[in-house]
């Protein structure tokens, strides 16, 4: 399974018009959401061409690919948008013998571990700063796309990408 991790749209269409073509050209089977979609929230200002309807049509049209969860910035406001659910606080995706725990990040994070076995995957957005490492000797591993829209810390635009075997950070 070809799988698309990406985070921290805050609405903005164009970056999540090259992250769909980049999701075509890498032939991914699934896009997994995780979260802060349509609102850019209070801390972050309005990005430059903010337009969360058509992030939501945009979204709406790979509504079968799509596993998300909801984000500090989603709300049930957000959800009417949204022809896929994204009020989960959590998923837990298993693919090609790996285990896949997926989150925001405001709420599971290295600080606060879930409950998982030894060679989980924590994968989360919030921060908006790539990352991808093994968590002291906690035996979970984390994994942050980035943001695809506002990222911090002078880090590219970015997302994941798992091809069925390797896990990997691209830029957009």
């Amino acid at each position: 399974m070809r799988i698309i991790f990406f985070s921290d749209i805050h609405g903005v269409p164009s970056t999540l018009e090259q992250l769909l073509k980049r999701a075509d050209d890498l032939q991914a089977d699934q896009l997994v959401l995780l979260g802060d979609i349509l609102y850019h929230g209070p801390r972050n200002g309005v990005p430059g061409f903010y337009d969360p309807p058509q992030v939501a049509k945009m979204l709406n049209a790979r509504k079968n690919q799509i596993l998300a969860v909801r984000g500090n910035c989603d709300a049930e406001v957000d959800q009417m948008m949204l022809e896929f659910p994204i009020m989960a606080e959590y998923a837990e995706l298993a693919a090609d013998n790996h285990r896949f725990f997926l989150t925001h990040g405001h709420l599971w994070n290295e600080n606060n571990l879930p409950p998982v076995p030894d060679g989980t995957v924590l994968v989360h957005g919030h921060t908006h700063i790539p990352e991808y490492r093994l968590i002291g000797d906690t035996g979970v591993v984390l994994f942050n796309p980035g943001s695809i829209s506002l990222p911090k810390q002078q880090t590219p635009r970015s997302f994941g990408f798992f091809d069925g075997e390797e896990l990997t950070l691209r830029a957009l």
